[in-house]
């Protein structure tokens, strides 16, 4: 193998690498925005309302994807907002947290 060729590979990985590192952080904050939005809904505040959006941001880590966090949320909130309504706010709040990381990035 030539080193251009190794050194693009190399380049290649840390590029995926730091996309994958850059996406789950994206998502971590957007499940933390949902978690402080559906804890206000459910009339939390101060420590309850953080503690309620870590238990959101924790939720996402029983399955790939977003249904983990959709169905805690939408559990949560019960007949309160429909899970429609839910998943149009994740998908808001999806844009939002990945303009808050790339501010806090450059």
């Amino acid at each position: 193998m030539s080193n251009s060729f190794t050194d693009r590979e190399k380049s290649f990985e840390n590029k995926f690498a730091h996309d994958a590192e850059l996406q789950f952080k994206v998502e971590a904050r957007r499940n933390r925005l949902l978690g402080e939005w559906a804890g206000e809904l459910l009339g939390k505040e101060g420590d309850a309302l953080k503690a309620y959006a870590v238990e959101v941001v924790k939720s996402d880590f029983e399955e790939a994807g977003d249904d983990d966090v959709l169905r805690k949320v939408a559990g949560d909130l019960g007949e309160k907002v429909p899970t429609a309504e839910i998943r149009a706010k994740m998908d808001a709040l999806m844009a939002i947290a990945k303009q808050q990381i790339m501010t806090e990035l450059s």
